[in-house]
């Protein structure tokens, strides 16, 4: 049996994106993240896996205690994977960030990057 653990639709106020605009007044992005776990099996305790808590606290962390703004989604991905990629109960993470407010030339769409990583 496979295991995957997620948070679905998680939004953050936060200050970041490629224009110096947009780091005056938050905005949303929202966070859908899966982590699959290595091995299949059974799961009886918390030590054996990923607490969904933690993928929020991670997304907390990257958006919320930057130094600075981030500038690129991708960037964002980048970060919150490496945080939960230092679980060692979990092979491989795909995340999507969407930003429901992003400048675009005119209405319509909705701007998300989706990033996955995998242990190598």
């Amino acid at each position: 049996m496979q295991w995957r653990v997620g948070l679905q639709g998680y939004e953050v106020m936060a200050v970041h994106g490629f224009y110096d605009e947009e780091h005056v007044a938050p905005q949303p992005f929202v966070f859908t993240v899966w982590a699959t776990l290595a091995g299949e099996q059974r799961i009886e305790t918390l030590e054996e896996t990923l607490n969904y808590a933690d993928i929020q606290i991670a997304i907390d962390e990257v958006m919320l205690k930057a130094p600075e703004p981030i500038r690129l989604m991708e960037e964002m991905a980048q970060q919150v994977i490496g945080r939960l990629s230092n679980h060692q109960s979990v092979a491989s993470i795909s995340i999507r960030i969407e930003k429901p407010n992003a400048p675009l030339p005119h209405p319509g769409g909705l701007p998300a990057i989706e990033a996955e990583w995998h242990r190598g």
